[in-house]
Formats: structure tokens, sequence, C-alpha cells
């Protein structure tokens, strides 16, 4: 099956303003999640509440942001994607609005629950609108474009919601959305082209209601599982056993009902189901990484929390260049190759980082991020391109969603495992080592200052307990660098199975 050519081609200024106003999408959704990241110990102060309870204003956000991704595709087929697109900045903006003014965390969770109901339509929307308008061909140079507005939140988000946080309050985190949405309304309406309904699906109630509540415990499970002790907490175990039983109605439903809530047809194109597992891998390495390496450079290399952002600064700026290049590529290299070249740049920048000590030059540390900047985008684009190439002009909405959906799960998966293995990582290295921190072990008369680490002072134990704790941590950052290395690595065999698409005729420009 290959996709079919858009009916109309957009060429020149017109094509160039289209793809700048579907970029702002992902720019506010991104820079929103990143924006309140920085500002959550603000708000603590603000609105009294405790750190266990400041981490819901981002699982509420969350758990909203995976339920409701998958119903902007069906919506879309009943109604035109323009003005759904534009319902949902609006709504952001003022959801955006609402967060900012909240008087207690109540209010603000229940805002930032909506808030990314709307929030979910933001990418998919944008990505299915901009191939909408391209040529298949053409998908790389579209996703390219696109790939630099989903990295721009990564790369200013941080240092726009400092600066926002401590020159005015916390509440700028939000309300710096609503000036973005103004801009972002003005322009699709000006610029996007209108678009109708393409067909009329009966809304499957209980394959949606099903899919919901498989998700929605999904994401708490991927979200709150280390704080409740994972499998030792009843409400883990609960929520899976719920989550895992609406799965279960959700296949049965899809299996036999007439009109299911997601096209069977999606999902029976080798390149997007392979593409989907290969997006959740992406997710893990982008969001793997940034929760590995800032924390890395402060705690284990000594780096102050300002040049540790820095030092984070080239790896967004490099994935935004090499993206627009690797866009073009994607027209007349394998894009196979390039996602494979994709992977191992990656993984081998996992697997170098995973060699460094705590002394490591800084030189050092900031190729390895210049390189896995580089491997995002050549991993990233040319997969966007190859898993839609066959999609038809009517699959693109719900496709983009579930593509966005695994994205998320990707990232939650990520930032799960790669978190509860550096904790065991930590508390079981720390367990040997100290098994081995004995007055009879010789290794520990070598050190250059051996009364430091007197066992004869309670200040010298102390001295040692800290040093055994910092290298055990050591270790298990050298534990997660490898395993997010081997993820990617594992991934290569897929990107084969993938298959190249027959070239599209293009029609001629209006």
């Amino acid at each position: 099956m290959v996709a079919a050519a858009p009916t109309t081609v957009y060429t020149g200024t017109r094509k160039a303003l289209i793809t700048a106003t579907l970029c702002t999408g992902p720019v506010m959704q991104v820079l929103d999640s990143s924006v309140i990241a920085v500002s959550l110990n603000h708000m603590q102060g603000s609105l009294s509440a405790a750190q266990d309870q400041m981490a819901w204003v981002l699982t509420s956000y969350l758990m909203a942001l995976a339920v409701a991704t998958p119903l902007w595709g069906v919506l879309v087929q009943r109604f035109s994607r323009k003005n759904m697109f534009n319902f949902s900045i609006v709504c952001f903006a003022l959801t955006s609005l609402l967060c900012g003014t909240a008087d207690s965390l109540t209010e603000l969770l229940i805002f930032r629950a909506i808030q990314g109901v709307f929030g979910a339509a933001l990418i998919p929307l944008s990505q299915a609108a901009l191939m909408d308008i391209y040529d298949p061909k053409d998908y790389g140079i579209a996703m390219g474009w696109w790939g630099v507005g989903l990295m721009f939140g990564p790369v200013f988000g941080p240092t726009l919601g400092g600066y926002l946080t401590d020159l005015y309050s916390w509440r700028w985190a939000f309300f710096i959305n609503v000036p973005l949405g103004v801009v972002s309304f003005i322009a699709v309406w000006a610029f996007v082209p209108q678009t109708v309904a393409r067909r009329q699906r009966p809304f499957n109630y209980m394959g949606y209601i099903a899919l919901a509540i498989g998700l929605g415990c999904v994401q708490f499970v991927l979200d709150r599982g280390q704080r409740y002790d994972w499998f030792e907490s009843t409400t883990i175990i609960t929520l899976l056993c719920i989550g895992g039983g609406a799965f279960w109605v959700f296949i049965v439903n899809s299996l036999t009902s007439k009109h299911p809530f997601i096209d069977p047809t999606i999902l029976r194109n080798p390149n997007f189901a392979i593409g989907l597992v290969l997006r959740a891998v992406f997710g893990i390495l982008l969001f793997g990484a940034l929760i590995l390496i800032p924390p890395f450079l402060q705690k284990i290399a000594g780096y102050p929390v300002v040049e540790a952002g820095l030092m984070m600064a080239p790896r967004g700026l490099a994935t935004m260049v090499s993206a627009i290049a690797v866009g073009r590529l994607v027209k007349d290299v394998d894009p196979r190759l390039i996602i494979i070249v994709g992977a191992l740049l990656a993984g081998f920048s996992s697997w170098e980082m995973a060699q460094l000590t705590p002394d490591a030059p800084g030189s050092t540390i900031l190729v390895l991020i210049l390189i896995q900047g580089v491997g995002t985008s050549c991993f990233f684009v040319p997969l966007n391109s190859l898993a839609f190439a066959e999609l038809t002009r009517d699959q693109l909405d719900q496709g983009a969603s579930f593509f966005a959906l695994m994205g998320n799960i990707g990232r939650s998966i990520g930032i799960a495992i790669l978190s509860s293995y550096l904790v065991y990582g930590a508390q079981m290295n720390k367990s040997l080592l100290v098994e081995q921190a004995t007055p009879y072990n010789d290794l520990l008369s070598h050190v250059p200052n051996p009364g430091f680490w007197s066992f004869d002072t309670m200040s010298g134990l102390a001295r040692l307990n800290a040093e055994l704790a910092r290298q055990a941590e050591v270790i298990a950052y050298v534990m997660d660098f490898q395993l997010l290395a081997a993820m990617l690595f594992a991934c290569i065999p897929l990107v084969l199975v993938m298959r190249i698409p027959r070239a599209v005729k293009s029609p001629q420009p209006a």
C-alpha cells in the first residue's frame, strides 16, 4: 500500500508559512512541560504543599495526556482538523491562564488535568496536518522542521522557566502560554488550509473507555510506582490488575466490534506497527538521557546547576540543526540506514558515557552529548517518514495520535526503568563495597591519606561511608548508561524489517 499524494501541493512562501505555523503546536506542548518542571519548588512554597503532593502537578497532566491522546485522532474524523487544532490551542491557553491563577493545590491539579486533555491534541494534529500538505517523498523535510519545534522545549524550556520564576513568579510559567496561544491561533486561522471530515465512523464508547482506563492505570503506575515501592504496594498491584482487565476488554472489543475504536488497518501496516515500537524507544532515549546526564554532572562530576544546564544545551541545538539536514538527506538515502546510524551514534554515546569518571574532562562529556544530539535526529526524522509513508490521508490523524501516545508511554517507561535501576544499582553496589571496606583490606592502606577514612573515629567512618555511597552511585550510572545503549542497539534488527515504500507520483502544484 502507498499513501496518496496530497490533493493540493503548496509551494514557496505559503508552504513555509504553513510549516512554521504547524510547528507551534509541539513548541507549546513541550515547552510547557519543560518550563513547569523548573518551577515546582517555587509552587510548593506558594501553595503550602508537600514535595510528594507537588509531584501530582506532573502526574495529573501526564495521565490526562495519555488518556486524551487517542481521542483526538477520532474526533478529527468527525470535525475539521483545522477547527479542532485551533479549539485545542485556545483551550490549552485558557487552562494555562487558570493554572497560573490557582490559589490552591486542588485547583491547580484540576486545571492541569484539563490542560493535559487539550495539550494532547497539539503534537499529533500538527504532525498530521503537516504531512497532509507534503508529498510522502518529502515527509523527511517536513519532519525535520517539525522536529526543530519538538526540541525547542527541552533546549530553551529550563532556561526560560528559571528566568520567569526568578524575575516574576512561578505563575508566569503558565502565563507564557497565553501569548504563544494567541499567536498560534491567529497563524493557524490565517495560513493552515481548511479540511473536512473524510469519514464518519460510529464512535465506539466501550472501546475508548476501556482504553482510557488502561492507559490511565499504566501511566499512574509508571509515574508513581517508585514512590509506592512498586510491587510492594497494594495500590500498584490493584491498578495493574484494573489496567490489565481494561486492556483485555479493549482488545476483545476491537476484535469483535463492527466499528472498533482504532482502525485495525493502521496496525496491519508493518512499517507503522514497527514504528510505534521504535517511537517508544525514542521516547526512552530523549527523556532517559535528560534524567541521567544532568544529575551525573551535578552529583558525580561536581558541576554547578547552571553549568550542568549549559552543558545540556548543545545536545538540543545539535538535534535541531541536524534534524533539518537529515530531513533533506532522507530523500536520497535509505531511511533505514539513517535510523541505524542514529541508533549507533546514540548508543555509542551512551556506552562511552558509562566509561566516564568523576574527573572526566568537560570537553569529552560535551563531545559525547553532541554525538547523542546528532544521533537523536538521525533516529527520529527518518523514523517518522518511514512509519507514515504508507498510511492513507484518512489514517494520518489517528496514526499521529497513536504515534504521539507511544512517545509518551516510552518516556514514562524510560523514566521509570532508568530511575528505579539507578536506585537499585546504588543500593546493591554500596552493599557490595561495604563488604570490602574492612580494616583488613590492604587496598585501603594505599589511598593518599588513609587516616582520612579511619575506622577508629566517627568522623573517619562517616567520610568512608560517604565515599562508598558516591562510588556506588557512579557504578549505578554506569549500569544505567549501559542499559540505555543496549536498548538502542537492540532496536536495530527491527529497523531492518521495515520496508522502503514505493515512489508516489505527485500532482502538479496548484
